[in-house]
Order: structure tokens, then C-alpha cells, then sequence
């Protein structure tokens, strides 16, 4: 059964249980990190390591996931399909869910995890959120209509993260 409203945070408790190892870009990372937009689906990058696709797998599994764009016949993830660079636009039952093998430029969990911070969305449940810096560069290289709309909002958000380091707090 799907959800008819998104709880990104309940799929992330999930995936940060079964200890996957994956990074939180796109809408809702800009979110965590202050940015005042909306979005409609969770994106991560997850490592491709041979342990952390069985941890995912598992997750996605809980999470009842399913290919989107096949909706007609349910499709589920296969775990040899998680390790390729590529997308998977799944449907779970908290929302969609962009699991992402690489992201521009073929930039891989490994090149996106140095750049990114543990953030605590549950007592004791940690997720790694890609830095506004990176996720910036990430819209730009992109380039797609919808990423170039955000970034003024993404830029503006970044000064102000910046102002407050400063300040220290």
C-alpha cells in the first residue's frame, strides 16, 4: 500500500536502520539544511560497496519499493541493478525515492561522502547530508530548468549558513 502524503523522514529512519550507507541530496537535503523550497521525493546517493547493497536492498524491501515508471506491473530493485551508477525512481510506501548510483559528472557516494555532515533526524538515527556548497555545484552541473530555478534560493541559504558560522552559532 502507498502513502498518500510523503514522510521522507520515516524511509530515511528505515534506510539509517538497516545501516545503509548513502548520502541525502537534492530538495530534501537543501531542506535539512535550511533551504525554504519544496520537493517530492527523497534523492540519495548510496555507495555501491558489495555489503551496503545487501543493507539497502533489505531497506528498500521494508520500504516496499517499486519502480515508478512501470505502474501498470510492479517492478521491485534487484540487488545487482543497485550496483550500477545508474537511477532508480522508485514509489515506496512513505513517498518517492530517488536512489541514484552516481549523480553529475559520475559523482559517486565515495566522492559526495567527504563532503557531506551526520545529521541526527531521530534520537540516535544519523544521516549524511550533502553539504550546500556541493549541492549548488551539483544543481549547476545539471543544469535541468527545475535545478536552475532553486539555486538563487540554494545561494541565498548558503550566505546565511555562512553568516551564522561566523557569528558562531
Amino acid at each position: 500500500m502507498r502513502a498518500s502524503s510523503s514522510d521522507f523522514f520515516a524511509a530515511l529512519r528505515i534506510l539509517a536502520e538497516h545501516k545503509a550507507e548513502f548520502v541525502v541530496i537534492g530538495g530534501v537535503g537543501a531542506v535539512m539544511r535550511g533551504a525554504p523550497i519544496t520537493t517530492f521525493d527523497l534523492d540519495i546517493v548510496h555507495s555501491r560497496a558489495a555489503d551496503n547493497l545487501e543493507r539497502l536492498h533489505a531497506a528498500l524491501v521494508q520500504l516496499d519499493a517499486s519502480y515508478r515508471e512501470h505502474t501498470p506491473k510492479v517492478l521491485r530493485p534487484k540487488l545487482e541493478d543497485l550496483a550500477l551508477p545508474g537511477y532508480h525512481l522508485l514509489i515506496t510506501r512513505f513517498g518517492p525515492l530517488d536512489v541514484l548510483g552516481s549523480v553529475a559528472k559520475g559523482a559517486s557516494y565515495a566522492d559526495l561522502a567527504s563532503r557531506s555532515e551526520l545529521f541526527e533526524i531521530a534520537p540516535g538515527v544519523r544521516v549524511r547530508v550533502l553539504a550546500l556548497d556541493a549541492l549548488i555545484e551539483l544543481k549547476e552541473a545539471t543544469n535541468r530548468e527545475k535545478d536552475r530555478a532553486v539555486l538563487p534560493v540554494l545561494r541565498r541559504t548558503l550566505e546565511e549558513e555562512r553568516r551564522r558560522e561566523q557569528r558562531g552559532g
